[in-house]
């Protein structure tokens, strides 16, 4: 059993990490730097960076708020045209879903290795809950790791795999002149993918500190164990 709670930490410290990862980029901070990072393209369409920024907080809000999609469907320029047309509506309902579906289960994740963590400490197995974190750490670090350098090798191939596990069909895809493109570029998509792997492996490398055992010996931690 001492086994079984061991590896069951370890594993549920994989989406604990990558949903940390994933709120810290759904601040406010992120999309302040990414919109002034040197070489980020200009909107061909008009948009001003405080446009962007305006727009783009709005669409950040929705997805962790509790609001129906009249949030993002009210919106309307100085003209009165709507900002995002139904197409794009769809797509951010989708997106809405998508992430806090994740979140949940990240924070579900979390509470698990919170009460495991009790668990062990009201039993005296501190040392035991260390080594099955650090685990969880390596692990996210070889998962992650891997889906970065996918990412990065091969970024379109990786963009399109990730929108077909996630969204049906064709939903994803817009015109160039459509307000999510015009607000989310290409570029903007890699730099995200490349925070939320940069900051994720950074925290599964904090929690590889937490035993100065190697790799191996935490995968062989607990064996015969009851």
């Amino acid at each position: 059993m001492r086994q079984v709670f061991s590896w069951l930490i370890s594993l549920a410290v994989v989406p604990v990490l990558v949903v940390l990862g994933l709120r810290l980029m759904l601040t406010p901070l992120y999309i302040q730097i990414e919109y002034r990072l040197p070489g980020f393209p200009p909107d061909p369409y008009g948009f001003s960076q405080a446009d962007r920024l305006h727009w783009a907080e709005l669409s950040r809000q929705y997805l962790l708020n509790d609001a129906p999609i009249a949030f993002l469907g009210d919106l309307r320029f100085e003209d009165g045209g709507a900002v995002f047309n139904d197409r794009e509506l769809r797509h951010m309902a989708d997106v809405k879903r998508v992430v806090k579906g994740a979140l949940t289960v990240g924070y579900a994740a979390l509470a698990f290795v919170l009460v495991l963590g009790l668990w062990a400490w009201r039993r005296g197995e501190t040392a035991f809950y260390r080594h099955a974190l650090a685990r969880g750490g390596w692990l996210t670090m070889a998962f992650v790791g891997l889906i970065v350098l996918f990412s990065v090798a091969a970024f379109n191939v990786f963009f399109v795999a990730f929108h077909r596990i996630f969204f049906e069909g064709d939903t994803w895809l817009f015109n160039y002149s459509d307000t999510l493109i015009r607000l989310f570029p290409e570029r903007f998509w890699r730099d995200a993918f490349l925070w939320e792997g940069g900051v994720t492996l950074g925290l599964a490398w904090i929690l590889t500190r937490l035993t100065p055992l190697g790799l191996l010996p935490l995968l062989r931690q607990g064996e015969g164990g009851g």
